[in-house]
């Protein structure tokens, strides 16, 4: 047996962190922005900055036909459906239960690719998602106990199967290099969709304050760059599966995030939730280390 991919914990715990931020800082600028419209203008800066970044590290944008197909998909699935569905749904719901109906994403993941790319998943992995649901149940039975708004709930469960649709694409988009180049041009993609509800649904009505700069300022950079970055590395190091389990990690760092910048409230069950879903996060790193 190989020994634990140490260096895929480590990002993958980076881009848990990050990614579960970005909850927070959204939750922030859709008090005083349209959600579209902000969304629509984040994607298009964060786009236009990675693709120049890239070309001065050399990248080219001349895809193979099967990247830019798979850009495409995860530009409008991710960016478009999923992260567009969750802006809107943060309007009436908190940030931390966002992050937690995206972190069953993983299930779904593991579900299609065994059912549709017939990916086998070995006993101890399987144990690892098991405790994943397990310690997201918990984190969840707590945060459900209040008033929920229903339809903002129901954006955010179409858009965690949309998010599991552009997981499942990085499988062609993370092979031939040129990672920076594809961040920025799924992001472009995802922009050139949002316009069109946002200009056909929206005011563009904002309350400028020091607090819609800086998170929009941290969502563009950290989120936004930042952690699509590390994911497209993570999926071609260790595969999409095995690297989607560490969006268990995002109720809990999306509930501290929330907790420590919005005062929503942080649990006993958030920490018990969040020991178990690193137990299981270990289990399929293994399981996956001895499939190899």
């Amino acid at each position: 047996m190989k020994p634990i991919d140490t260096k895929a914990i480590v990002m993958g715990v980076m881009f848990g962190i990050m990614w579960a931020s970005a909850f927070t800082s959204a939750r922030v600028i859709v008090q005083y922005a349209p959600p579209l419209y902000a969304l629509a203008i984040r994607f298009l800066l964060s786009g236009i900055f990675a693709v120049l970044l890239a070309r001065v590290m050399g990248q080219s944008w001349h895809l193979t036909r099967r990247q830019w197909i798979a850009t495409l998909i995860f530009g409008v699935t991710q960016n478009a459906l999923y992260l567009g569905l969750n802006f809107v749904a943060m309007q009436t719901i908190e940030a931390s239960l966002a992050a937690i109906v995206a972190s069953t994403m993983p299930l779904l993941v593991a579900f299609a690719s065994w059912t549709v790319f017939g990916e086998r998943i070995r006993p101890l992995g399987v144990s690892g998602l098991v405790a994943g649901v397990v310690g997201v149940a918990l984190i969840m039975g707590a945060r459900l106990q209040g008033q929920v708004d229903m339809f903002g709930l129901g954006l955010c469960v179409i858009g965690v199967v949309s998010l599991t649709v552009a997981t499942l694409s990085v499988r062609g988009a993370s092979s031939g290099g040129n990672f920076l180049m594809i961040v920025g041009l799924q992001m472009l993609v995802g922009s050139a969709v949002l316009w069109v509800p946002a200009l056909a649904f929206e005011t563009f009505d904002v309350t400028w304050t020091w607090q819609l700069g800086v998170a929009f300022a941290y969502t563009v950079i950290v989120p936004g760059i930042g952690a699509t970055l590390i994911w497209f590395m993570l999926v071609d190091r260790i595969g999409a599966t095995p690297a989607s389990v560490f969006h268990f990690l995002t109720p809990f760092f999306g509930v501290l995030t929330a907790a420590l910048l919005l005062g929503e409230k942080l649990g006993s069950m958030d920490i018990i939730g969040v020991v178990i879903i690193t137990a299981g996060i270990l289990a399929v790193q293994m399981a996956k280390q001895k499939r190899d």
